[in-house]
């Protein structure tokens, strides 16, 4: 089974940047559509950025559109999330996922957490004002 392991997160201000990885393990990652879901303390997990299999295709939450961005390099098997201009809003512990095979929310619209899964154990994103 695959499994994910996410990095890359911190404790940031206001309007700064980092960038999220998720590395996966095995042979067969650019099979895979990733997903970016994050959770913020009391709050469900909830999506944030979809890229197909050759990394073409994304989509994002609204609230972080212009200001995230989705990638992946399929030869070290790694995911990306770029998050410029960061708020506090932004703030909770960011998980990768794997787009399970009954997933049935159309591309492009907001899925739910269960249509991902093989979760990794999650970043901590803190962005203080």
């Amino acid at each position: 089974q695959v499994q994910l392991v996410e990095s890359g997160g911190g404790l940031v201000q206001a309007g700064d940047s980092l960038r999220l990885s998720c590395a996966a393990s095995g042979r067969t990652f650019s099979t895979y559509i990733m997903g970016w879901f994050r959770q913020a303390p009391g709050k469900e997990r909830e999506f944030v950025a979809a890229i197909n299999r050759n990394g073409v295709s994304t989509f994002y939450l609204d609230s972080v559109k212009g200001r995230f961005t989705i990638s992946r390099d399929n030869a070290k098997n790694t995911v990306y999330l770029q998050m410029n201009s960061l708020k506090p809003e932004d703030t909770a512990v960011y998980y990768c996922g794997i787009r399970q095979p009954y997933a049935a929310t159309v591309w492009g619209r907001t899925p739910p957490d269960t249509d991902f899964g093989s979760w990794g154990q999650g970043t901590q994103v803190t962005v203080s004002s």
